[in-house]
């Protein structure tokens, strides 16, 4: 594609801005600087990435992995800035979803130990995780805030702060999973995910692309699951006091 028929494209920007000024929306401005940010980052990273790959170096790759993480981390504690410690919580539970699925990956020798394989699939994790613990936060929080009065029922008749807060956690937690779990029961059928397509109109055999697809979804499926947990049995302590009273979540 050159940089004459990607310019074109600046139609489909063209056009929800023109729908938002008939409409009176006003999402002019938000489009405008979220089409720019898109330009800038996205070019940025993708002559970034063609030096990494160029050097092929063990030090870009974590270096590269490291700042995915730390990016993905202060975007997901927005939604829980009343949870103590939460941006340690969500930086451990992005790691550990980076190991795992990489050391699967890696450790099988299901895929080669490259930067063209390493950084974009920890960036479909990461990503993925960061979303999943955006929206756990979010659910989790309005459950709180929604059952405050049965919990602190619990807590008064002499249950633990787990048991009180059990239910939320787990509803939180489904929650925050269904949307994985139910874009993979239409995958193929609605959509032709990002990775397949890519690599579809890259040249690429649709049959590999299928398997490389089929890895990345049963990648996000372990991502999405560990990242829910995790976030969910690391937050919900922090959010009692010693004497085993609820605090209150903003």
């Amino acid at each position: 594609m050159t940089y004459t028929s990607l310019s074109l494209t600046l139609i489909f920007v063209l056009i929800p801005l023109l729908l938002s000024k008939t409409l009176k929306l006003g999402l002019e401005k938000d489009t405008l600087i979220a089409t720019i940010r898109s330009i800038v980052q996205l070019l940025a990273v993708g002559y970034i990435l063609k030096f990494v790959f160029d050097a092929q170096s063990y030090i870009y790759i974590f270096l590269m992995v490291t700042l995915m993480v730390i990016v993905a981390t202060l975007n997901a504690r927005k939604k829980g800035k009343g949870i103590t410690g939460i941006t340690w919580k969500i930086a451990l539970t992005l790691i550990v979803v980076e190991f795992v699925t990489q050391g699967v990956l890696l450790g099988f020798d299901i895929v080669p130990a490259t930067a063209q394989y390493i950084i974009p699939i920890s960036g479909m994790m990461i990503g993925n995780s960061m979303v999943l613990s955006v929206l756990f936060l979010n659910r989790f929080t309005s459950e709180i805030a929604s059952h405050q009065n049965e919990i602190e029922l619990i807590l008064s008749l002499g249950g633990t702060p787990k048991q009180a807060i059990h239910q939320q956690l787990m509803n939180a937690i489904k929650a925050s999973m269904i949307p994985t779990i139910e874009s993979q029961k239409t995958i193929g059928l609605v959509q032709l995910p990002g990775m397949m397509s890519g690599q579809i109109i890259g040249g690429a055999d649709p049959i590999q692309a299928v398997q490389f697809q089929l890895l990345i979804i049963f990648a996000l499926l372990t991502a999405a699951t560990l990242s829910s947990i995790m976030i969910g049995f690391l937050s919900y302590p922090a959010l009692f006091n010693e004497r085993m009273q609820l605090l209150e979540v903003k």
